[in-house]
């Protein structure tokens, strides 16, 4: 097995899901899933494993073997990105916090 199937199988494991729960939650069948595991399906579309990343609450890199940590702590830029995109949803308040936070990791 490759490092996706293992970490597919592991994180699966990890939560607790069966393969019949996992494949219900993608839309495909218990067999399907099964294959994922064992490596007998090479070619998991981006998009399936950006699910089994949101099923597993861990990044899609993680599972692809390019990060160690299944939910690596955000960096600086990380943190950024995230107010630039959604920062005017946030109070006053709630901005000057996150700043303070922030300054703590400097």
């Amino acid at each position: 097995m490759g490092i996706l199937n293992d970490r597919i199988k592991e994180m699966r494991t990890k939560k607790g899901y069966t393969l019949a729960y996992v494949a219900e939650l993608l839309g495909i069948k218990e067999a399907t899933m099964q294959r994922y595991e064992s490596g007998e399906i090479k070619n998991i579309k981006h998009e399936t494993i950006a699910k089994l990343a949101e099923i597993f609450n861990c990044t899609p890199a993680y599972l692809m073997g390019w990060e160690d940590s299944p939910n690596p702590e955000p960096t600086y830029a990380d943190v950024e990105k995230l107010l630039a995109r959604n920062g005017r949803d946030l109070s006053v308040e709630q901005k000057m916090r996150l700043i303070k936070l922030l300054s703590e990791l400097d």
